[in-house]
């Protein structure tokens, strides 16, 4: 019979029976073992295999730590935490207005550090900073896989950035590398760092040596820098914005990339309320809130470009190299509405004298592809990057150019029209008639400023100007202007243009004759001067205008700024006593070299100069020094140096009679009722003085004045010198800088009336001193037989003429 055994095959014969065997115990069958579950087996496998990968992780962490732990640096950078902190420069009402260093950054510690910031950055970096050892392990292992999946990860806590950013400045390109990097020296050293340190002074080191792009170092510097404020003012927008910094500062920078910096910002916020750091009400409205970053991230509350640069040389003559890195602050003697004032007034003392002298045409021209709108928007782009804006005058390339309109597109790329009185200073260079060379057309780059919601044509000047004012009783310095435009022009003319101060000089002059025994009173003759100098030569000075008024008071006479009488005083006093005498208030002798040139103001001096020396006739006699520093302090506010300036009421200081300051007063005064600087009555004051000045050919313009508490001085010129223009005067260029400034300056500003002090006569309306009475002072000069005969070196000094003068 077939059976499953045989399979339908014969059977196999048995064997032959062998013989038996002894009788013994029968033994039981063998059980079947019993085989665990293939899913329980995989478990058991699993475990065993990481708890042997955790097993060799102890061990490979214990020889590390073994091997790399004692060759760890030292923490002393950061428990002694002294980041490098630039340079910065305040007005004396506490503005930023200048910041030198190749790091901003501003310490803060983390008590002054708002607690919404804290928890931006906590909920984006390290949600669990607080409660781990300074690695979080699980991330360490989540981002291995991620990183050998081909994707990217990261796992460093705060404390492992920490050691990284002050230990670890390697960059090492694959993952291998960075992993060893990680397990031989990150880990042990956030380890040891949160041995020795606190979690808040770790958090605080973080958030000061962060970089956050924009040269920002920490989050106190990268608040002012892209919101202009100060930690405690952000909102929770705006802190979960920085939050998103560290990661990528270019890649999530709102100012160069919004919309990347916008999705992290949306993300960050999310993840604060999600962690119980904001509720939903907050998150609502934070999300929803529109910021405001500061595109140009490099402004100041206030242009004082020139201030900034003086103080930072004046410091580093005294710190040098720790200069940019110890943190020091400068406070300056500046205020930031008198800064303003004198920074718009000559401004605008510029550009109404080159609207005055005509449109000089394009600054360039380009050629504007035709092929693509988008190459044509980058050739633009470009082509403007090269014409930097100056504060409100921007740059423009016209797109299209008739004589009623012009369509023209700025760097921001928004387009704009100019019609109407807006064309009405360049309409000229329209027509069909311009020259070519000088034509507003397609491609022309056009300087363009908005007034209200209307564009106007403009040009950059190519005239100079410089403003200072002080405080003439201990010559702090409230305003200084240097020029139009740092950036464009880095030479201070305050303190680096040597100029000649023509008319404005004559006053020292007056001055040095009031000691000789002249007075207001005395009359002059106003007439014909004729001098032979050597070789030949002669020189005969003239008065502007070309007229001669004949005899006239030595008081009407400066009111009129007459020359011929500059120069009769001057032959009168002596060059040599002159040239003395004006060293009193400041100037150089060798400057102002010995000649009857000097009665011209032919010599040289600075604007810094000139309201130091006009200082002494606003005080009452005294030499003060203009200086700008009041103070500067260390990052905790230590004072490390403080200024000391002589002040006026000090006798030590004392350079002219009081009696000869209150004289000249009274009759800079009248210069400004009557004269050259009547214009200035505009401001309806009566305690206002000063002295217009014009030079030969009307190179330089000047306007010295002040009131008995602030002296003012405006200048301008070319820095290469040409004139200025027939007709163009000091009363007409620099005197409206200076009313501009005084009408904000003096504002409230109460009238002073000075006090006749003792030893002086007053007859007939006028002033003379005790020892020069009205029947012994010098009556008249240059009229026969009343003035005096000139000694050999005065007769001499007639004809020692600087013939490149005039």
């Amino acid at each position: 019979m077939t059976t499953p055994e045989n399979n339908g095959k014969a059977p196999t014969p048995a064997p032959a029976a062998a013989p038996s065997p002894e009788p013994t115990t029968p033994v039981a069958a063998p059980k079947t073992k019993k085989r665990l579950h293939p899913v329980i087996r995989i478990l058991l496998g699993t475990v065993g295999t990481l708890v042997a990968l955790v097993l060799m992780a102890v061990l490979v962490l214990g020889f590390v730590v073994t091997l790399a732990y004692p060759k760890l640096p030292d923490l002393d950078s950061l428990t002694d935490y002294r980041p490098k902190i630039p340079l910065r420069v305040f007005s004396a009402d506490g503005v930023l207005i200048g910041e030198f260093g190749e790091e901003r950054r501003n310490l803060v510690h983390i008590k002054d550090i708002p607690d919404i910031m804290k928890k931006a950055v906590l909920a984006i970096e390290d949600d669990r900073f607080y409660e781990h050892g300074g690695v979080d392990y699980q991330g360490i292992v989540r981002a291995s896989f991620a990183n050998l999946s081909g994707g990217s990860g990261g796992a460093s806590t705060i404390t492992q950035q920490v050691a990284r950013n002050f230990f670890l400045t390697s960059n090492e390109p694959t993952f291998l590398q960075k992993a060893s990097r990680k397990f031989l020296y990150e880990i042990p050293l956030a380890w040891k760092i949160e041995r020795n340190l606190t979690k808040d002074q770790i958090l605080e080191v973080y958030m000061n040596q962060i970089y956050l792009g924009q040269r920002a170092y920490g989050f106190s510097s990268a608040a002012q820098i892209y919101f202009g404020k100060s930690l405690k003012e952000l909102t929770i927008a705006e802190s979960a914005m920085l939050a998103g910094l560290p990661k990528a500062p270019s890649a999530y920078n709102p100012v160069v990339n919004p919309k990347r910096a916008h999705a992290r910002q949306q993300y960050i916020l999310l993840r604060m309320r999600q962690l119980g750091y904001i509720t939903d009400q907050q998150y609502t409205q934070a999300k929803d809130e529109e910021l405001k970053v500061k595109t140009d991230s490099t402004a100041f509350g206030v242009h004082a470009e020139y201030v900034s640069e003086m103080a930072r040389q004046l410091v580093y003559a005294q710190f040098k190299d720790d200069t940019y890195t110890r943190g020091l602050n400068v406070f300056t003697t500046i205020t930031k509405a008198d800064q303003d004032a004198a920074y718009l007034a000559l401004r605008r003392g510029i550009i109404d004298y080159e609207r005055r002298h005509g449109y000089r045409g394009p600054e360039g021209y380009m050629e504007i592809p035709a092929t693509s709108k988008e190459e044509a928007d980058d050739a633009i782009e470009s082509e403007l990057a090269d014409h930097p804006d100056s504060d409100d005058l921007v740059a423009a390339v016209v797109l299209e150019a008739t004589t009623k309109e012009i369509t023209a597109v700025l760097a921001t790329g928004d387009e704009i029209k100019i019609s109407g009185s807006g064309l009405g200073f360049a309409g000229n260079l329209l027509s069909e008639k311009a020259p070519p060379q000088k034509k507003i057309k397609r491609g022309a780059i056009i300087r363009v400023f908005q007034d209200g919601k209307n564009w106007i044509v403009t040009q950059m000047p190519e005239v100079e100007s410089a403003f200072v004012s002080v405080n003439p009783n201990d010559g702090a310095v409230r305003a200084l202007v240097g020029g139009f435009d740092f950036n464009r022009n880095k030479f201070n003319h305050v303190i680096q243009a040597w100029r000649q101060p023509g008319s404005s000089f004559k006053p020292f002059i007056y001055s040095s004759s009031l000691e000789k025994g002249l007075s207001p009173a005395t009359i002059i003759n106003d007439a014909p001067l004729t001098f032979t100098q050597t070789g030949g030569q002669v020189w005969q000075p003239k008065n502007y205008g070309g007229k001669f008024e004949g005899p006239i008071s030595m008081r009407r006479a400066l009111q009129k700024s007459i020359n011929l009488v500059s120069i009769r005083i001057l032959e009168r006093v002596g060059v040599k006593y002159a040239q003395e005498y004006i060293t009193r208030f400041g100037f150089d002798a060798d400057k102002n070299p010995p000649y009857l040139t000097l009665a011209l103001g032919a010599g040289a001096v600075t604007p810094l100069q000139m309201v130091g020396a006009y200082s002494v006739f606003a005080n009452g006699g005294y030499k003060i020094n203009p200086y700008l520093i009041s103070k500067i302090t260390d990052n905790n506010g230590n004072t490390l140096s403080e200024a000391q300036p002589a002040k006026s009421g000090d006798e030590a200081n004392r350079v002219i009679d009081a009696r000869n300051a209150f004289v000249m007063d009274s009759m800079l005064r009248d210069v400004v009722r009557h004269g050259t600087a009547v214009k200035a009555l505009s401001l309806k004051r009566t305690d206002l003085a000063g002295k217009t000045g014009t030079t030969n050919d009307s190179m330089d313009a000047w306007f010295a004045g002040y009131q008995p508490n602030l002296v003012g001085i405006a200048w301008m010129g070319y820095d290469q010198p040409k004139s200025l223009g027939d007709r163009e005067t000091g009363g007409g260029l620099a005197l409206p800088i200076w009313i501009s400034y005084m009408q904000k300056a003096l504002k409230d500003a109460p009238m002073v009336d000075r006090t006749v002090p003792s030893g002086l006569i007053e007859s007939g309306g006028e002033y003379y001193y005790s020892e020069y009475p009205p029947n012994a002072s010098v009556r008249d000069l240059g009229m026969g037989d009343h003035g005096t005969t000139a000694s050999p070196e005065e007769e001499k000094a007639k004809n020692q003429m600087k013939n490149e003068l005039f």
